[in-house]
């Protein structure tokens, strides 16, 4: 009876606490991570009063102790088709498209995440999901090697596809199933320290780029990180030393700054862990690096008109300054991308007068004290100013194909950057999926735009006069 069943966000909250279990298991460093910006959470917000009012405002208060992304690597287009179905279950749809090839990774992306604003409230679990561009690999002979290895390989457990069916015919799942599923798709996630290909093969895999070793050696694709979400993270990355862990040179994504924007990341070193290669005359040690940890900071959600200008603002300092380079330092790629981000507001109101970001609108009390009154001003501008309607940045759910590819190069030890002289394939990946990716600005855009809808109807006021914020 459909009565019975479950929705979708408990089992993905039971999905997320059993993948960060395993995880903390997996590696015990991840376990220090989250300990870490627990404490460094709980500092800021006892810090910042007017901050904690502001997430409790937006919902996201609650969330931020359970808030994670995790990532993974799968290899062939009947994979990708099945995670979609797998998170299908727990209420998460393919949102964006992201092609990491133009930064050197021979994969493309998407993220899978809830899309309602209730849902994300509750928690919003997401999975960066990349698939392997096969057809990057430059020696045919090894990528027909590759491809027969992966057609071999069955990275779901029969139960686990049995319970995404019924899911699918009978429209949910009970309790009981709900757990039973979490455990079966565990299974797909957990890691194996037994490689499915011979030393050489891996060998020559590696060679081609490490990602491919990565997702073509082993039996599934083990998630290679799982993400806290953390209020600050300059602080973070400080203290990590402290903890025993060595973050990476620099938080990829924007500058520190007064108003957050997008996704800023960091991480550690990816681990150097034990496997078992497949050679003819028994088993082979080796090791392997792949799964290393990382830390978020989200901000506010950018218009098109904010991407383009965040966009132009990254790749100016990029291009000029690499970390790693000849006489390059952390702090000479800081403090430039400081300094060319002045050129981007760094206030809330400046960036949603100026149609740089998106809010979210809710009537005040006193507008709607007012409002009984019949006393209103006639437009948004006037109604802010007055504090009847007030804005709260939406927060960014999404991810930044640039400082995803930074992550992936940084923890997968590579000093070399690959130029694929490739093109962008989103219909192919669209193909793999069996679905639409959704556009995330639209999304955004959406949710504004409901949020002032609402407010305006609380307020007595109506008219798509009022829709001019971007």
């Amino acid at each position: 009876m459909s009565s019975a069943f479950v929705s979708t966000d408990r089992i993905r909250s039971l999905f997320t606490e059993a993948m960060s279990q395993m995880y903390r298991t997996e590696v015990p460093q991840y376990g220090t991570l989250i300990e870490l910006v627990a404490d460094v959470n709980r500092e800021v917000l006892a810090a910042n009063p007017e901050l904690r009012e502001r997430l409790n405002r937006a919902g996201e208060l609650a969330r931020i102790d359970v808030e994670r992304h995790g990532a993974i690597r799968l290899g062939t287009a009947e994979e990708l088709f099945t995670i979609r179905r797998l998170f299908a279950v727990m209420g998460m749809q393919a949102v964006g498209y992201y092609d990491l090839s133009v930064a050197g990774v021979p994969v493309h992306s998407t993220c899978f995440r809830p899309i309602d604003e209730a849902a994300l409230s509750v928690n919003p679990f997401r999975v960066f999901t990349s698939l392997l561009r096969l057809e990057l690999i430059e020696d045919e002979t090894l990528r027909a090697e590759a491809e027969a290895i992966l057609a071999k390989r069955r990275i779901y457990t029969p139960r686990a596809l049995a319970l995404i069916e019924r899911h699918e015919q009978a429209g949910g799942l009970t309790e009981a199933e709900a757990i039973e599923f979490v455990g079966q798709a565990l299974e797909t996630f957990r890691w194996h320290g037994e490689a499915t290909v011979s030393a050489e093969t891996y060998k020559r895999l590696h060679e081609a780029h490490r990602l491919i070793a990565d997702v073509v050696s082993f039996k599934g694709p083990h998630i290679n990180h799982l993400t806290p979400r953390t209020l600050d993270i300059d602080e973070v990355q400080r203290r990590m030393p402290e903890r025993g862990i060595t973050p990476k040179a620099v938080i990829e994504g924007p500058p520190r700054r007064d108003c957050d924007i997008l996704l800023r990341q960091t991480s550690f070193k990816a681990l150097e862990e034990p496997i078992a290669f497949a050679d003819e005359a028994g088993r082979k040690q080796g090791t392997h690096t792949a799964r290393f940890g990382e830390i978020e900071q989200r901000g506010v959600a950018l218009t098109a008109k904010g991407r383009a200008r965040y966009d132009q603002l990254l790749a100016s300092v990029r291009g000029e300054v690499q970390v790693g380079a000849a006489g390059a330092k952390a702090t000479d790629y800081d403090n430039e991308l400081a300094e060319r981000f002045k050129a981007l507001p760094d206030s809330w109101d400046a960036m949603r007068r100026e149609g740089l970001a998106f809010f979210r609108y809710s009537a005040a009390p006193a507008g709607l004290a007012a409002a009984v009154r019949g006393k209103l001003p006639s437009d948004v501008e006037a109604l802010i100013a007055t504090g009847y309607l007030t804005s709260d940045p939406i927060v960014y759910e999404d991810f930044l194909p640039v400082s995803a590819a930074g992550i992936f190069q940084s923890n997968l030890g590579m000093d070399q950057q690959q130029n694929y002289a490739t093109r962008s394939n989103r219909a192919a990946f669209e193909d793999a999926l069996g679905a639409s990716v959704q556009d995330e600005l639209e999304l955004y855009a959406e949710l504004q735009s409901g949020s002032l809808d609402a407010a305006m109807t609380m307020l007595g006021i109506a008219g798509p006069q009022l829709k001019t914020v971007a």
